[in-house]
């Protein structure tokens, strides 16, 4: 069975048969035959046992490294992610624009976890931060002005894996770390690093404020610096 110039094609010789692609739909249709098939890859070896904390609960481990430069100022808690430089490894990347989106997307999803998405409830414990006027998710207008992305290359997946890949849609999150550090290295320099800050997350530009407060009060500071890690 083949499909050849709009037909499928059943048979060769004199016992071939020849449907028109619309007119197979169309019968399957009427006569409900579903056209459709779905399936899933079933991860080998995992095994967990959580009564006694033993077990192996993933098949392989992705890596990936962040660096990310922050501008702070201190007078109002504002402050500005001004450079991102990534190396994220899947392994043998089954296509990597995608998976470039991907990290890009997990970054920023992220960062967007650790600094601006604050949830917030009212005295009767109603949550007021639900909807994207209160609750401030990362827009385009976040994305550092450079945002340097790449895959490692020429370590395929030690693990057999689908053509020695790995996934690639939820490690890159994780990256967004680098921001939050960098705040708190930012805010670290106002006392020439000799105390690194409480920062609570999320790191909204008014703990950062209270953050440098604090610092200042203590070590009577300057009150604008930059840095980052």
């Amino acid at each position: 069975m083949r499909l050849e110039a709009g037909h499928l094609v059943a048979g060769y010789g004199e016992s071939e048969r020849r449907i028109p692609w619309g007119e197979l739909v169309q019968s399957a249709y009427l006569n409900r035959i579903s056209l459709s098939e779905k399936g899933f890859y079933a991860t080998p070896l995992i095994h967990y046992d959580r009564n006694v904390g033993q077990g192996r609960p993933f098949y392989y481990y992705a890596f990936g490294a962040a660096v990310a430069e922050v501008s702070v100022d201190t007078l109002t808690g504002e402050y500005q992610v001004d450079r991102v430089d990534i190396l994220h490894d899947v392994g043998d990347s089954l296509n990597p624009a995608i998976d470039l989106g991907q990290v890009e997307g997990g970054f920023i999803q992220g960062m967007g976890w650790l600094t601006s998405e604050e949830l917030k409830w009212n005295d009767a414990g109603r949550l007021i931060s639900d909807g994207p006027a209160t609750y401030k998710i990362p827009t385009y207008g976040d994305l550092p002005p450079v945002f340097n992305v790449k895959l490692m290359e020429g370590h395929p997946n030690s693990m057999a894996s689908i053509y020695r890949s790995k996934a690639v849609g939820e490690p890159p999150f994780m990256l967004g770390i680098a921001v939050w550090s960098a705040l708190r290295d930012a805010l670290a320099s106002m006392t020439d690093y000799a105390e690194a800050p409480r920062l609570d997350t999320p790191a909204t530009p008014e703990r950062v404020l209270m953050a440098a407060e604090t610092l200042r009060a203590k070590y009577d500071a300057w009150p604008l610096k930059k840095g980052g890690e």
